[in-house]
């Protein structure tokens, strides 16, 4: 794997993985980690043989607390504007990372941490995950999208519910809202992202991008307009090869050898 000191990157397989690595801060998100952050999702963004990606933890006790407010004290004004803007565009380039995204979370994934988490597709997590948008007592607003993804994932009412208190969640209360999708035992979360990360790789690069594509373009849209959205992501799927591999191996009874073409 390659990357900083603070964030490593690279792939296993399909597989590509994320691996947040500033375990004395609790992967506070500070200037360094923002950008390697975004470097990483450009580098596997770009990577044809990466089809699934995880993002995960390095620290026993976090997957992120959220961003470095000590860095953030020592910070001019005009230095603050700039890291808040790499900031945003860093949680932008994860929402907007073109193939299926996993959050593999343990510990604590508060304020931009828990936002990380949620600019993902999915969220796994062990019985040790605490989320939480602590940002009104702070005296600030989520500021990563947690305003804007927080209610997709479990409706406006119980997003200001959570924003509005600032209060933490444990991993099965997180479950029963549908933030996360699975709860696993302690140390468990990153096999099983992997393990699901794998699952996926098998099926057609292509479609699994053209999929997310329409789930994601038709949110908040009305009916027409996600058929219309649907459509367009469907018919980048009718020429590929690996459409024809699909249905040829369908035919033949075997598993399809996907090639992304």
């Amino acid at each position: 794997m390659t990357g900083s000191q603070v964030v490593r990157v690279g792939r296993e397989g399909p597989i590509g993985r994320i691996v947040l690595q500033r375990p004395e801060a609790l992967n506070a998100l500070n200037r360094e980690m923002v950008r390697s952050l975004s470097q990483s999702i450009d580098q596997l963004s770009g990577l044809d043989e990466v089809r699934v990606a995880v993002i995960e933890s390095a620290s026993e006790r976090a997957f992120s607390a959220g961003a470095d407010l000590k860095e953030r004290k020592t910070l001019p004004a005009a230095e603050t504007e700039t890291l808040r803007k790499e900031l945003v565009l860093m949680f932008q380039m994860v929402t907007l990372f073109p193939k299926p995204l996993i959050a593999a979370v343990h510990g604590f994934a508060l304020g931009g941490g828990f936002e990380l988490a949620l600019a993902c597709d999915l969220i796994l997590a062990d019985e040790t995950a605490v989320f939480g948008l602590p940002e009104v007592s702070l005296g600030i607003i989520p500021g990563g999208g947690g305003t804007q993804a927080l209610p997709r994932w479990v409706g406006a009412s119980r997003a200001k519910e959570l924003i509005f208190t600032g209060r933490h969640i444990g991993a099965r209360e997180a479950e029963r809202l549908g933030i996360v999708l699975e709860v696993v035992p302690p140390g468990e979360a990153v096999n099983r992202a992997r393990a699901l990360a794998e699952e996926m790789a098998q099926n057609a690069p292509i479609s699994l991008r053209q999929a997310k594509r329409a789930i994601d373009g038709g949110l908040g849209r009305s009916p027409e307009q996600g058929w219309e959205i649907e459509d367009a992501a469907y018919k980048m799927t009718l020429a590929t090869e690996d459409r024809e591999e699909g249905l040829r191996a369908f035919a033949e009874r075997r598993r399809p050898q996907y090639r992304g073409r």
